[in-house]
């Protein structure tokens, strides 16, 4: 249950669960390589490559920081090239990178459509197929993609279609790969939270410090992804796992730690399921229906 010695390529990870989920593969004495496209401080955004860096190198890792837009197929490919330099292969993709805008059609500006599904579902796409070849000589290869289940219900898409297309494109990268590479033993699965998770586009998006109070911190979807990258790939793939189930088919049951200054229900996350929240006992609010 350790990724010691395992090299782990990261889209967006110089924030949020992307950081968070390096740090925890970083404790074990992993290899990361952060791909990125802040360098520079940002106004509104906490983090770059380097501050990143910095963290995961005090937790006990390796780190590559790289400066890359997951849109520009030459930078993702010299990203990987630089990775399989530094550290001899590539073990783990997380798929993290993301893009949101929660606008109506009518709202919603063609450029920012193209944004969306440019980083999510193309990204996704393009940092997979480009890892994929190193992946296969890997021993224990994982992919991972920071997507929702498929779980095509209208209340997802009536108040911001272009943005849940993007993502579920994402999904369906999880859905087609791991079907395609079953063969190669390469796992590629998705992970998404039960609740809203203490992020930027939290904070920014979706309300603020009010929002950022019932919702969990990045943490548990680091736990979660170790827990899923640790199992044997051949065993592994094709799930859309839930962050708390996750850990729950761990053995853990207090996830108090995870929000510990909440008061009262938490706030669900988009695109999970009713059936997902009948499994647990844990008090949420719904958002999105």
């Amino acid at each position: 249950m350790s990724l010691k010695g395992k090299t782990l390529f990261i889209s967006g990870g110089s924030r949020g669960i992307g950081l968070a989920i390096a740090v925890r593969a970083a404790r074990d004495g992993a290899n990361v390589t952060i791909a990125a496209k802040t360098a520079e401080p940002h106004p509104k955004l906490p983090g770059t490559i380097y501050t990143a860096a910095g963290e995961i190198e005090a937790a006990g890792g390796k780190v590559l920081p790289v400066l890359c837009d997951i849109r520009n197929e030459d930078q993702v490919a010299e990203a990987v090239a630089a990775t399989v330099e530094a550290f001899g292969g590539i073990d783990i993709c997380v798929n993290n990178a993301s893009a949101i805008q929660l606008t109506g059609t009518l709202e919603t500006d063609m450029k920012r459509f193209d944004l969306m599904h440019q980083i999510n579902t193309r990204g996704t796409f393009l940092v997979s197929k480009l890892c994929i070849p190193h992946l296969k000589k890997a021993e224990n290869p994982h992919i991972l993609n920071l997507a929702p289940p498929l779980d095509m219900d209208a209340r997802w898409f009536k108040n911001h279609v272009a943005y849940t297309m993007a993502k579920f494109g994402m999904s369906m990268c999880t859905l087609g790969m791991s079907a395609e590479f079953a063969s190669d033993g390469i796992a590629v699965n998705s992970l998404w939270p039960l609740t809203a998770i203490d992020t930027a586009a939290v904070r920014n998006l979706l309300g603020g410090e009010a929002m950022a109070s019932v919702s969990r911190s990045p943490e548990i979807m680091a736990d979660a992804a170790h827990a899923i990258l640790t199992k044997p790939s051949r065993e592994c793939t094709g799930n859309f796992f839930i962050d708390e189930l996750v850990l729950r088919d761990e053995g853990v049951t207090d996830f108090s730690k995870y929000a510990p200054d909440a008061k009262g229900p938490l706030a669900g996350d988009f695109f999970v399921p009713d059936t997902v929240f009948e499994k647990t006992d844990t008090k949420v609010n719904l958002m999105g229906s």
